[in-house]
């Protein structure tokens, strides 16, 4: 019977386990799609398991990070056998993401990302502090191994680094902004009419900015803004993801504006389009979303305070303010 029980109880912990990995492992397949290979090491531009493990550590807690590891060893038997940098990319992968939700943790994050400090914290602890684990041990265990030569560590280790990062910027908003994203049914007619305007401009414009040989990718900005603007997070944040999908294609396959273009300025390019439209989606949306919850607040304020004056003095709050001249008491 005390058996059954501790079954019971260990049995949904270790689902999320590994239901954790199974989710890793299918991100990595995925983002292995655009991967490119840097003396002899691959690396993605955009590593979609980073934000997916930070999210649903921030989510599920921080006993779900055997997930992480298991599913970053799936991932590693499926490219090649075993070896000693494994258990150093497997401690980088897990420790990564442990470490960013822990500070995370550590400055009162919002999952809702209702705040400016939270959207500042999810890029600088959650993305480029967090993500300097994984680049650095994942980049070290391959150069004792012998397996990167000392003149690729750096551009190994920042496209390492910069891949974790945009993983974290573009995968994770995109996921915490499904707890609280409106229902359907919610929104009225004429918001509907605008989010479909919007995702039907967004997708062409994106296509166009990707394809055309014309430098004319800061086009997708304007349609980035309009959305923080109008829906926040939950706007903005699959428009980056479309964009930088499509610009890692064409950056890969070096076509659009990064046709001529050596791999080193196709992926300089590429990361600082994705990591600027990645910005000013969170943090305008974060801003947004504060002043949104800010006047909120202050509407209901006034409610209860209008309550108050009623019940203290019934019928003042029907009186003109300001009184006319000469009706003054």
């Amino acid at each position: 019977m005390v058996r059954t029980e501790e079954v019971r109880r260990l049995a949904p912990a270790v689902l999320k386990i590994l239901a954790l990995a199974a989710v890793y492992f299918a991100s990595a397949r995925v983002g292995l799609l655009e991967q490119v290979v840097i003396d002899g090491v691959v690396v993605t531009p955009l590593w979609p398991p980073t934000g997916i493990a930070l999210s649903c550590l921030l989510y599920l807690g921080l006993a779900t990070w055997p997930g992480i590891a298991l599913g970053t060893l799936f991932v590693i038997l499926s490219l090649g056998p075993l070896s000693y940098a494994t258990l150093g990319i497997i401690a980088g992968n897990t420790l990564a993401p442990v470490c960013a939700c822990l500070m995370l943790r550590a400055v009162d994050f919002h999952l809702a990302l209702d705040r400016l400090r939270d959207g500042i914290a999810l890029v600088t602890l959650g993305a480029f502090g967090g993500m300097l684990i994984s680049a650095t041990l994942g980049s070290g265990v391959q150069w004792l191994a012998g397996s990167l030569p000392s003149s690729g560590f750096w551009p190994t280790w920042a496209a390492w680094w910069v891949g974790d990062a945009m993983g974290v910027l573009v995968i994770t908003p995109l996921l915490l902004v499904f707890r609280t994203v409106r229902r359907p049914r919610d929104l009225r007619p004429y918001r509907w009419i605008e989010a479909t305007l919007l995702a039907v401009c967004s997708a062409a414009v994106a296509v166009l900015a990707t394809q055309s040989p014309l430098a004319v990718l800061f086009l997708v900005f304007p349609l980035i803004v309009w959305a923080a603007l109008r829906f926040q997070l939950a706007g903005a944040a699959p428009c980056v993801l479309l964009v930088s999908v499509l610009a890692i294609s064409a950056a890969k396959s070096r076509s659009g504006p990064f046709s001529g273009q050596s791999l080193l300025e196709a992926m300089v390019n590429l990361q600082a389009l994705n990591g600027s439209a990645a910005l000013t989606a969170l943090l305008l949306s974060a801003i947004v979303t504060e002043q949104n919850s800010v006047r909120r607040k202050i509407e209901q304020a006034c409610k209860d305070l209008a309550e108050v004056v009623e019940r203290l003095a019934p019928g003042e709050t029907m009186r003109r303010w300001p009184p006319p001249e000469g009706d003054e008491r």
